[in-house]
């Protein structure tokens, strides 16, 4: 079974079942402070899984893009990604344990659809804690369905407990299932290693809220919410040892081989370099490829698209990739993928263009690293010293951006240690500064639909129409970032704006605001809200319900976000600052007093 049969078989066996199938979100979330990404189908649905009405129902199923970089370092082995696709379904009050659990069993053994052994099938449940029981219920389930006792495993929060996305929000016990690919080996379970289970599905049971001071509250309705990734089944479909074997990278690993300067071995360092760069390229042609697409930068999401850009290319080096290589690797993964995603070809060139500008930039760095650590090395060896010591070797790394492995294997090569421990410790120092910083800046947020971040959110509605109106109809949003403090907004705009344009945007605003506007919201179809003029990027598919929110006769827009329900409730309007965040976009900073 390929992915494209695969992604139809899901999605029509979830549309039998009663659900709506929905679009995927960006990679990027609108107006949720609390990711850089979309980590999983849930984040886009967070409001509704804490109550609000979904405009398509009850039962609702997509597949999702996804990027996570918290296993970045695992990135390699049989099954680990950064990006990857997650075929999801959704119950929003509706359904429970019993019918998940049930489908998603059916789905996985039934001979008209995936036809896994039953006996190949293992599956963990989450064992209880202090705050939450043992997942009795479950188990009594998978049970009931035929998975015996020894192949159920109950586990801890580590293994099966979804946690919300930021410090609060929804969350709760999950099941997981696993397919044992070496049956015959005899005794073994999830968890141990060695690539033996492979996770496939997962069905979390949201029936908890986190709060602010870390206990845990029933939600209002209890909620299913399923994840199975695409790469992961297919290759057990397939019958292959790894993900990177699948038709899904097949193009970019044979572009990889075909660029190398010499014929690349099975060795586990080759092995893993040729996967780290088919990964790393293929997240960046998709982050590049969104909609609400980004650019390589020092901070946020442009952060981490550098990262896996330099990591590309630090790999490629060891496997004698010329530089230019992004181009045609990049290129394959547009031709692998734009059939489902069209996004990836229309951006085609922007795609290869940014690669090939962040390729140059740090093939730069990497030649002016050398070239400071040679320096280091003359004078470590003028001195009789055999050692490099791990902090000069981590300002390399931080202000060079010159990687460990490099420094190492130069230093290796003139028959220099490196003080590898006093690396790590410098590098924790700045990992706990960096989480710091992240705590600062993610806090709060939309997921906790808390009365002020409503009102900012509300805000920008009426910012982003202000600003159409002083600098025209060109200005669209690239993305926001709202805290309980403060609103961050930023639109499509080459030019710094002028005092004049600020204060003209900000009068705008606050005279909405004294209009006393009522903010209403109706729901109708993609085409329907086209016709009327609401402002939205419109990713959704033909046909599908939206939610559109109107501001009197001011703002009409898409959005699935809380909303006043009278502009009065704002208060003073105020731009604290407006900034340029990235080639041809601006940024605004703006409070509500």
């Amino acid at each position: 079974m390929t992915a494209n049969e695969l992604r139809e078989m899901y999605l029509g066996f979830f549309k039998s079942k009663g659900h709506t199938v929905i679009s995927g979100a960006s990679l990027i979330p609108e107006n949720d402070p609390t990711v850089l990404f979309t980590t999983a189908g849930m984040h886009p649905l967070v409001p509704y899984l804490l109550g609000e009405p979904h405009p398509a129902g009850k039962r609702l199923c997509n597949v999702q893009k996804c990027i996570r970089t918290g296993d970045i370092d695992t990135v390699g082995d049989a099954s680990h990604l950064t990006f990857f696709e997650m075929m999801g379904n959704w119950s929003l009050g509706d359904y429970f344990k019993e019918e998940a659990i049930a489908w998603s069993f059916e789905f996985l053994t039934s001979r008209q659809y995936l036809g896994f052994r039953p006996d190949q099938l293992h599956v963990t449940v989450f064992e209880g804690n202090a705050e939450v029981p043992r997942d009795e219920q479950s188990i009594a389930i998978w049970r009931k369905l035929g998975i015996p006792a020894e192949r159920i495993y109950a586990l801890p929060v580590d293994d099966n407990w979804w946690g919300p996305a930021g410090k609060t929000g929804p969350c709760g016990p999950d099941t997981e299932m696993f397919i044992d690919t070496r049956p015959g080996e005899g005794a073994g379970r999830p968890g141990q290693g060695g690539g033996r289970f492979f996770e496939i599905w997962n069905d979390v049971f949201m029936q908890y809220e986190k709060k602010d001071d870390g206990t845990f509250a029933a939600l209002r309705q209890s909620n299913v919410d399923t994840g199975m990734g695409v790469e992961r089944t297919v290759t057990m479909l397939q019958g292959r040892t790894s993900v990177y074997e699948t038709e899904l990278f097949a193009p970019i690993m044979a572009a990889i081989a075909e660029g190398a300067s010499r014929r690349l071995d099975e060795s586990a360092e080759t092995v893993k370099a040729s996967r780290v760069i088919a990964d790393h390229v293929r997240s960046a042609v998709f982050v590049l490829g969104d909609e609400r697409g980004v650019v390589p930068g020092n901070l946020g999401q442009g952060y981490v698209l550098r990262r896996l850009i330099r990591r590309a290319v630090r790999f490629a080096r060891q496997l004698g990739l010329k530089e230019g290589f992004l181009k045609p690797l990049a290129e394959s993964v547009v031709d692998n993928y734009k059939h489902v995603y069209p996004d990836l070809a229309a951006r085609r060139e922007f795609i290869v263009t940014e690669l090939g500008v962040e390729e140059g930039k740090f093939e730069k760095t990497l030649d002016r690293g050398t070239a400071e650590l040679d320096k280091v090395l003359q004078n470590l060896k003028a001195h009789g010293q055999t050692s490099l010591s791990g902090r000069v070797a981590f300002r390399l790394y931080d202000t060079c951006g010159f990687p460990l492995e490099f420094t190492e294997e130069i230093c290796r090569e003139q028959g220099v240690s490196v003080d590898r421990a006093a690396f790590d410790k410098a590098f924790e120092q700045h990992r706990d500064v960096s989480r710091q910083g992240a705590d600062q800046l993610f806090k709060g947020g939309l997921a906790d639909n808390s009365e002020t971040t409503t009102r900012l959110h509300t805000a920008t509605h009426l910012l982003h129409k202000s600003l159409q109106m002083v600098l025209g109809d060109h200005v669209k949003q690239k993305g926001s970032n709202i805290t309980a403090e403060r609103l961050r907004f930023d639109f499509a705009h080459t030019d710094k704006m002028t005092p004049e344009q600020i204060k003209q945007v900000e009068d705008l605003v606050n005279q909405a605001i004294q209009r006393r506007l009522e903010v209403s919201m109706n729901v109708m179809t993609v085409e329907d809200a086209r016709e009327k003029g609401a402002m939205a990027l419109f990713s959704a598919k033909y046909g599908e319900q939206v939610k559109v929110y109107q501001m009197g006769d001011f703002s009409l827009e898409v959005c699935g976000g809380p909303h006043v329900s009278n502009t009065g409730e704002l208060g003073h309007f105020r731009i604290v600052k407006e900034e340029s965040s990235s080639a041809g976009v601006r940024r605004i900073r703006a409070v509500l007093e």
